[in-house]
């Protein structure tokens, strides 16, 4: 992020915490910056173009639509296999999120996360038996963690300003 302009900091800034609800957003992004629409929309492209916004998306509150179940799937890989199963699980359908991380041995043996939502359990652990007949994991160890309660679903949030508070889109549910 140290490489980017001012300009390009405070357009980021500007639909961090989401587009204006409304027909022209960009119009109204660019009211707030002093630039016309046409310049938000060729900042904004020339920001994904350098890849330093990978897509545009919506932070839906998938309990609100009845996927309530929603388990952490956690994976103890070989290290010379993990980057090879992380992307292939990335590619799975049913995950939302595959990341690597560190283990914490010995108590935590686990080096790769992912994240699969369901209406209910059932469904989540149908999805996942899938995955492990797909990928041929039955021999790896896992642990499957349902989350309980949630007490927040945002979008990720960057500032680049101390001064200002990043816009919080909580949903808390059950």
């Amino acid at each position: 992020m140290d490489n980017l302009t001012k300009a390009e900091q405070r357009l980021i800034e500007a639909i961090q915490g989401g587009l204006p609800l409304v027909s022209r957003p960009y119009a109204v992004i660019g009211e707030q910056l002093g630039l016309t629409e046409a310049e938000v929309i060729a900042g904004l492209s020339h920001l994904i173009q350098v890849g330093v916004i990978k897509r545009f998306g919506i932070v839906v509150r998938h309990r609100q639509l009845g996927y309530r179940a929603n388990a952490m799937v956690v994976w103890n890989i070989p290290d010379a296999q993990v980057t090879e199963m992380g992307q292939q699980l990335g590619q799975f359908e049913g995950i939302s999120l595959c990341y690597r991380r560190a283990r914490h041995l010995p108590e935590w043996p686990y080096n790769l996360y992912c994240m699969i939502h369901g209406k209910d359990r059932n469904a989540v652990l149908r999805d996942l038996d899938k995955l492990i007949a797909t990928y041929n994991l039955s021999h790896i160890p896992h642990q499957v963690l349902f989350s309980r309660r949630c007490f927040k679903q945002s979008g990720a949030c960057y500032t680049f300003q101390p001064s200002k508070v990043c816009p919080q889109r909580a949903a808390v549910g059950g």
